[in-house]
């Protein structure tokens, strides 16, 4: 039987996208899959455009863009090994985390979450993902202590071989469900590029 209803953002994790050309062929490698502790909210907007075509005195055809989604995830606290890896933030010998103008460029990664439902969690995974620097803000102490939190701007893009995301469904296989967080999944039919299993 399948959810009626969803709930509850939890098992955010996040793992680098590398990618290589060889004769003009491109395949994507991801880590394996680190979590992100603390998750508070993720809202993710559909991006793309419909342009229709008049003929006939009609809408003939139309065009329908996948441009991906784009949005925020908000979190407890930006783990450290997300700062350095991802968002290229140097840490020095003293430990310090250093950020540096001309390490703008963050990494690419996916992002996978899970979302609670009556039946079983549905399971997501991005697999084109960029995040900007996250704002620095916080208040302070009053007569109670009210965590602050972090948040990440995201977008995902569409890969080049056009993979957005994807997610499990009402007859996912069990290893598929199972394994979800152990590397990032690979689509059993794809657009033919190589993908990590």
């Amino acid at each position: 039987m399948g959810n009626k209803v969803k709930y509850n953002l939890k098992n955010v994790h996040a793992a680098k996208l590398t990618t290589e050309t060889v004769d003009g062929v491109t395949s994507y490698k991801y880590e394996t899959p680190k979590a992100i502790p603390g998750a508070v909210s993720i809202s993710l907007d559909a991006e793309g455009d419909t342009n229709p075509f008049y003929a006939d005195g009609i809408v003939y055809f139309r065009s329908v863009a996948n441009n991906g989604y784009s949005g925020e995830l908000e979190i407890a606290l930006i783990p450290e090994w997300f700062r350095t890896e991802i968002l290229r933030e140097q840490l020095d010998k003293n430990g310090v985390l250093v950020e540096r103008s001309d390490f703008a460029q963050t990494e690419k990664f996916a992002l996978l979450f899970e979302f609670d439902g009556d039946a079983r969690a549905i399971r997501h995974v991005m697999y084109n993902c960029t995040a900007s620097r996250p704002s620095i803000e916080s208040e302070t102490k009053e007569e109670s202590i009210e965590p602050g939190t972090e948040k990440l701007t995201l977008k995902a893009d569409p890969r080049e071989d056009g993979l957005v995301k994807s997610r499990t469904g009402d007859t996912t296989d069990a290893n598929a469900y199972a394994n979800w967080y152990k590397t990032v999944y690979a689509p059993a039919v794809d657009a033919g590029s190589e993908e990590t299993e």
